[in-house]
């Protein structure tokens, strides 16, 4: 393939060239008939396959397709096998379809619950993330179909997408917003990335050659495609030198001619225009490798939708009224019970195969209690009395209320972000009168991202939360509030109590251009934890109808060197009297660091599945990055000897049990001192603490001297002792002030001192 694709680029005309690096339409890369390159063509997913064959018809829908639930509910499942099932069956309807590549998945950090295109995001948590993301292309690419991973990168709200500045530092950057899609490149190997709209750190991510060249593809070793974001190209011949393969939609021919003429005039080397037809054409001709046309079995489709609806369903709180039985009628209250609320708006709308409606799906499934149907809230933003009272009527004739509540796509869409994290008036209202009237009251949830509940939680006796659920979700709520399904999802992002409490409040959504990431990486529950904020429900929570007991945490080698890592393993048995699956993770907490770590992070997971008295021992892997950090002074991953702390439990709230274990670092690390280091830096480099030694034992035995003591307060004294007192200045800086008695300049001394450092 690799000398075809030499011979064809050989063949080319530079016009040639530069017009298969833009696309020839909206979905089709352009083609050329005498050299032999077929178009490719690509569609929006990443939660079902939105394929609209002639975008110039503007009556014409996408084809049906199964809508699967969003990312949101999709990472609540914890369940990387079903998510690679569901891969597969997206990627059998690409083939359908004559699909070469779908438009997925989304990656970005869910940095704040306000981002209007959460639900298309898997979670605050990178690790997570990665593992959901990579398992995705797996399965889409297991089947000879090409993905999308996108949106790389600092693409975390909606606001200004296309213009605004992500300003992350080095470090945030890497352990936070890059993580994720380095995990999916690595261990999947997309075949193509997409880059963002946005700037990143000054520079658009089209055009950022750090980002794109740098980081991706040669740090990573990212042997495909990059492609634009649709409309995301300012300057083509920018983005070719910034390492963007591939421009979406075209034609564009002002800038095919631009970028010819920038080769012609020496502007643009026509070597990297070739690199970008050498990676475009790789991925043209593999996707010719896999025949397309037929038909997917829709049915199958429709019951795996319903499974991962199922999976990643989470039971938020439970007084003991679920699973609901014994009741004779129930009233059905909230519009999203007749229509259901369950895919985001934007450029993931699938047109659905068919659509689960909850109230039918209740019927069906409790085919002997009576259910009376309100709408409870309007389709707009009106405020509505009488739908309340007209609600709260049903609900006192019945045993019990089942409130389908979905926040509006008005309010929560691709395009804008929401305003807060309410609720509509209406809504809460609604729950409120209803609760008040049935204390056994049921709320099921239809939401992308977080929602807050302080004002009405404590007064109903259940809350599910459906998420965007996909098509089948209907069928899934019903069996889950029956019984038939016991709930086994958990969050993958933390519901907050307030707006106010949430890391990047202060920082949201940017001004004058720019957007800053003040938290830095403390996102999510790694932010809570370290402020010690109370939230309404933690990362990693979700309720069961049975219990879990966790025992006999062991690990594979008390000490061992960071290359070979440990396995942790650790007993769970059901001690309910159901069937049930439990998501078992792991946190690591490094008990003594160089710099700032989080108080845990999770480094893996699993989910198991256990029938009543059942005891299962599971097995997780911890590797090099599980003890890693990202340090900005060597610019790459770190390891440090010492001690950590490996947490296992329900939750990142709910840990069952901790070990300590102790970490050897194989790593030889070059020393960072430099003229300004400071005397304790100095102390913590393992060479310069050698070579400062001589004048750490001079202060020592001197005493505060006098004329450090001239600079201080003279009735406070130097309590600590001069070594305290100095230990955060530079050396030179110390030096300075005692000169007078120096043998030779403080600029000579500390010179001679690094270059002994140095020599080593």
């Amino acid at each position: 393939m690799s000398e075809q694709i030499e011979e064809i680029i050989k063949k080319m005309t530079l016009e040639e060239k530069v017009g298969l690096c833009i696309g020839a339409s909206f979905w089709n890369t352009t083609p050329i008939e005498r050299l032999g390159v077929p178009a490719m063509t690509v569609s929006d997913g990443p939660n079902g396959l939105r394929h609209v064959p002639d975008m110039s018809d503007p009556d014409q829908r996408s084809l049906p397709a199964t809508c699967f639930p969003t990312a949101s509910c999709v990472s609540s499942t914890w369940n990387t096998e079903l998510v690679q099932q569901m891969g597969e069956a997206i990627a059998e309807e690409c083939i359908a379809q004559n699909v070469d590549v779908i438009l997925g998945p989304g990656t970005n950090m869910k940095r704040s619950p306000l981002c209007g295109r959460n639900f298309e995001y898997f979670s605050e948590d990178p690790y997570l993330a990665g593992e959901m993301a990579a398992h995705y292309i797996e399965g889409v690419q297991k089947r000879g179909v090409g993905t999308s991973l996108k949106h790389f990168a600092g693409n975390n709200q909606e606001y200004q997408r296309f213009s605004i500045s992500s300003e992350i530092d080095e470090r945030t950057l890497h352990e936070i917003y890059l993580t994720a899609f380095e995990k999916a490149v690595k261990q999947a190997k997309p075949w193509t990335v997409m880059c963002s709209y946005n700037k990143l750190n000054g520079t658009y991510a089209s055009e950022n050659y750090f980002l794109l060249t740098q980081i991706l593809k040669q740090d990573w070793g990212f042997e495909g495609l990059v492609v634009s974001d649709w409309g995301a190209v300012h300057d083509r011949v920018a983005s070719f030198k910034g390492g963007l393969d591939l421009e979406m939609p075209g034609p564009q021919e002002a800038r095919v001619k631009a970028s010819v003429e920038a080769v012609r005039k020496g502007e643009l080397d026509e070597a990297v225009v070739d690199e970008s037809v050498r990676r475009i054409l790789k991925i043209i001709f593999k996707a010719q490798q896999t025949p397309k046309g037929g038909e997917f079995d829709q049915e199958a489709h429709h019951q795996l939708a319903g499974k991962i609806a199922s999976e990643g369903m989470v039971l938020l709180k439970n007084n003991g009224l679920l699973p609901l039985k014994g009741q004779r009628k129930i009233a059905v209250i909230g519009r999203g019970a007749k229509s259901p609320h369950f895919q985001g708006g934007g450029s993931s709308h699938v047109n659905p195969t068919k659509v689960s409606i909850p109230l039918e799906e209740l019927k069906k499934t409790a085919s002997d209690i009576e259910f009376s149907y309100s709408e409870g809230y309007p389709k707009g933003e009106d405020f509505r009395q009488d739908l309340i009272d007209a609600a709260v009527a049903e609900a006192v004739a019945a045993d019990a209320a089942i409130l389908f509540i979905a926040l509006p796509t008005y309010i929560e869409s691709e395009g804008y972000d929401r305003q807060n994290i309410d609720l509509t008036n209406q809504q809460v209202a609604l729950i409120k009168a209803v609760a008040k009237a049935q204390p056994n009251s049921v709320v099921v949830l239809n939401n992308g991202a977080a929602v807050a509940m302080q004002d009405w939680v404590e007064g109903v006796a259940a809350v599910l939360e459906g998420w965007m659920m996909g098509q089948a979700g209907g069928t899934a709520v019903a069996e889950i509030l029956f019984g038939k399904v016991n709930p086994s999802g958990k969050l993958s992002e933390t519901f907050p109590i307030r707006l106010e409490d949430t890391p990047a409040y202060i920082n949201w959504p940017g001004e004058v251009g720019k957007v800053y990431y003040g938290e830095g990486m403390f996102i999510g529950y790694r932010y809570y934890d370290e402020k010690q904020v109370p939230v309404q429900f933690p990362f990693g929570f979700g309720l069961s109808y049975t219990s879990f007991e966790y025992s006999n945490l062991k690990v594979s080698q008390q000490s061992f060197k960071d290359i070979d890592g440990v396995v942790v393993s650790v007993d769970v048995k059901n001690v309910g009297q159901v069937t049930g699956k439990e998501i078992v993770q792991v946190y690591v907490h490094d008990q003594k660091c160089s710099l700032r770590r989080p108080k845990k992070e999770l480094k893996g997971f699993t989910k198991v599945e256990l029938q009543p008295g059942e005891t299962k021992t599971v097995t997780i892997p911890l590797d090099f990055r599980a003890f890693a950090f990202y340090h900005p002074g060597y610019h790459r991953w770190i390891t440090e000897s010492g001690e950590f702390e490996i947490l296992v439990g329900a939750s990142s709230a709910d840990i069952r049990q901790k070990v300590n274990v102790n970490l050897e670092s194989t790593l030889v690390l070059p020393s960072l001192l430099n003229k300004e280091s400071t005397i304790a830096e100095w102390m913590q480099d393992p060479r310069g603490k050698e070579v400062i030694a001589p004048i750490i034992e001079q202060m020592i035995s001197r005493g505060p001297q006098k004329d450090i003591k001239e600079i201080e307060d003279t009735e406070g004294g130097i309590e600590m002792g001069t070594l305290e007192f100095v230990k955060d200045m530079p050396l030179l800086s110390v030096l300075m002030f005692s000169q007078k008695d120096l043998p030779l300049p403080p600029e000579e001394i500390v010179q001679a001192m690094l270059d002994e450092v140095y020599e080593a």
